[in-house]
């Protein structure tokens, strides 16, 4: 289960901050996909961001809690 984390006694739920950090993740698949010349590939560039997003969030609610974080 993945729990709120605490911040100044405001609770901040923890899928949230999951989806931050899924959110920077993204942009730095996105830039290494740009600099690799990858990214002028695909005709609907926000489709794959949306992609990439939905695939670095999932990976994270799947293995954070397996590793011992959000527990």
């Amino acid at each position: 289960m993945i729990v709120d984390l605490n911040v100044g006694g405001v609770l901040i739920p923890g899928l949230l901050v999951l989806a931050f950090a899924a959110l920077a993740g993204t942009i730095a698949v996105i830039r290494i996909l740009s600099v690799a010349g990858i990214y002028r590939v695909f005709a609907y560039r926000s489709l794959v961001e949306l992609a990439t997003f939905a695939i670095v969030y999932g990976l994270l609610v799947q293995h954070l809690p397996s590793i011992g974080l959000f527990q």
